[in-house]
């Protein structure tokens, strides 16, 4: 006989001489020696191959108190051993086996912790395969549990949700058919693991005094926002082609569940500022806590708001501008995210938000809050932008213009703002009934943020190209459309103001920038000439700022293309003074 056969059957032996020195003690007597032995020969029975006897005397009705005490020793060894043994080995099915009937035999207290022990032990590309396969074990041991039920439940979940949320969350169609780690199945598998507890709290709902079931009910809706964090945040929730249950989806849908059946979505949805947080000693653990709560908030109204899960059990009696003003604090904490699948789940509650109102219907005191002027601010999309400036009120626009005008520091945004006033002036001068918010004073207050070079002649032109242009068509128009009798915008009396703010100052401007490019489009093609080729690559600087490494064929078509956009300015500039020069001579003329 081979010597390693030999020393397996010998493990065989040596474990059911533990086991019969054992029957005859009674439970109180089992020594710390007794543990260590059953362990070292179970172990070597599994990992040699002879987990068919060991499952046989696991089953054995005369082993049942030694398995119950000592049985939970062999998870370890059994879990290695799994995952050892091909998916087609015998020996793999029986170690299954084995830990079915643990998991039935086993003292409850005792199994559990080693359960958690295992899972927790487990990293990188097992973890998920490791929690899959101990779940219904776990849950089995759980539901056995009498003491400190809920407690238990929780830290399972805790711990579960812990060891998940450091892996990769698939984000494109072929990483979630892939599911490379396992993590799209896992989490399924959870929900699937809380669904007694979940259904126990739902028995129980009407005997509030049951502290246990209070306990148990906190225990779920704690794990439903980690759930709610990680992984639905960072998820890609869109359903996609091909992808018939996608598996996030699916995950969202069962977590809305358990918040509608525990009665805790509308709370969570409405008076989440009225809700318990735990109190933290150490400010820093506090502000985690809060930022935490504010992400899975976040994540909800997105759920509900746009993917419409959960939304047949909303009520119908709130108003749009209610639900976007409820919104907005959820919208900036999505908006101020750098993820892209933060940031574009934060536009698209925006967007589906705005959608449901009327155009003109947002009452301007609704820029009271902080969030309705700070959210259009990180926005990257002009069409939500345009879509949040149409619905609010004459007085309203008014104040979003003056508020981003001061506030965006970005010449593209300005210039849409500038756009838009050109549109409300147009309204306002068309219309029968009045419109005080774009014409007379309030409208000269407007113009003050418009008409003017923020540095003066010194401004960047090129930089700042957008926002110029818009302003010199919005001037252009008000001359065109405002008679100087009629004065209705006031822009004939501030006049002198804007050519010595505006137009005076973007004459200088444009003639220093121009010559300043001319100059460097001089340097180009002398220093071409020199080096008697085009494709050398170099650099060079213009304003200030390094320009890409590039050939200086292209960097004289850059320096062009900026002297093009100086003569369009330049002859837009000329129109306008010409526009005015003609209408002052005409009232000169009026009135000689």
């Amino acid at each position: 006989m081979p010597e390693e056969q030999s020393q397996a059957i010998m493990a065989v032996d040596e474990l059911q001489a533990i086991i019969q020195r054992c029957q005859i003690l009674e439970e109180a007597d089992f020594k710390g020696e007794d543990f260590n032995l059953f362990q070292v020969a179970g172990q070597k029975c599994l990992e040699d191959g002879y987990a068919a006897q060991l499952l046989e005397i696991i089953q054995n009705e005369k082993n049942k108190v030694i398995i119950k005490n000592m049985g939970w020793n062999l998870i370890s060894p059994l879990v290695r051993c799994i995952f050892m043994y091909k998916q087609e080995d015998d020996n793999r099915e029986h170690c299954l086996k084995i830990l079915d009937h643990l998991a039935q035999l086993c003292n409850p207290k005792e199994l559990f912790l080693g359960l958690l022990e295992q899972m927790e032990q487990t990293s990188g590309e097992q973890v998920c395969q490791t929690v899959m396969l101990l779940l219904q074990p776990l849950q089995t041991v759980l539901l056995k549990l009498q003491n400190k039920k809920a407690y238990s439940v929780g830290l399972s979940l805790a711990m579960i949700m812990n060891q998940l949320t450091p892996l990769p969350v698939p984000y494109t169609k072929q990483q979630i058919q892939e599911d490379k780690l396992g993590l799209c199945q896992c989490c399924n598998a959870v929900v699937d693991f809380a669904k007694p507890f979940v259904n126990e709290v739902v028995k129980n709902m009407e005997k509030p005094s049951e502290y246990n079931d209070m306990e148990l009910k906190e225990e779920l809706l704690k794990f439903c926002m980690k759930s709610l964090k990680y992984p639905l945040l960072t998820a890609q929730l869109e359903q996609l082609d091909g992808i018939e249950e996608h598996p996030f989806r699916h995950f969202a849908t069962e977590i809305i569940d358990i918040l509608w059946n525990i009665r805790e979505l509308i709370p969570l949805v409405f008076l989440h500022h009225k809700g318990k947080s735990p109190h933290w000693e150490n400010q820093e653990f506090a502000d985690i806590e809060r930022k935490n709560s504010a992400d899975s908030l976040a994540c909800l109204s997105y759920l509900m708001f746009v993917q419409h899960f959960g939304i047949d059990c909303f009520p119908v009696v709130f108003s749009p501008s209610y639900l976007l003003q409820y919104n907005m604090t959820h919208i900036e904490v999505l908006l101020k995210r750098t993820e892209e699948s933060m940031l574009s789940k934060g536009l698209d509650l925006l967007e589906s938000c705005l959608l449901r109102m009327e155009d003109d219907s947002l009452l301007h005191q609704y820029l009271d809050f902080r969030d309705f002027i700070n959210v259009p601010q990180r926005k990257k999309s002009l069409n939500i932008l345009q879509l949040f400036i149409d619905k609010f009120d004459a007085e309203g626009k008014y104040t979003l213009f003056r508020c981003l005008l001061k506030t965006s520091n970005h010449a593209g945004v300005e210039g849409y703002i500038i756009k838009n006033i050109k549109d409300q002036v147009h309204l306002s001068l068309t219309k029968t009934c009045d419109n005080i918010w774009f014409t007379g004073h309030h409208l000269i207050s407007l113009l003050d943020l418009v008409l003017l070079l923020p540095e003066g002649a010194e401004t960047d032109l090129l930089q700042n190209s957008d926002r110029i242009m818009a302003s010199l068509n919005l001037l252009r128009y008000l001359v065109i459309k405002d008679c100087e009798s009629d004065n209705q915008t006031g822009i004939w009396t501030t006049l002198t103001k804007v050519e010595q703010n505006f137009l005076k100052p973007l004459h200088v401007g444009l003639n220093m920038s121009k010559a300043h490019y001319e100059a460097e489009i001089k340097n180009k093609k002398e220093n071409r000439r020199e080096a008697g080729s085009s494709n050398t690559v170099c650099s060079v600087t213009v304003s200030g700022e390094k320009m890409p490494a590039m050939t200086p064929e292209m960097q004289l078509q850059v320096l062009h293309s900026a002297l093009f956009t100086f003569d369009l300015i330049e002859s837009v500039l000329a129109r306008v003074e010409e526009l005015i020069e003609v209408k002052m001579k005409a009232v000169v003329d009026e009135n000689s």
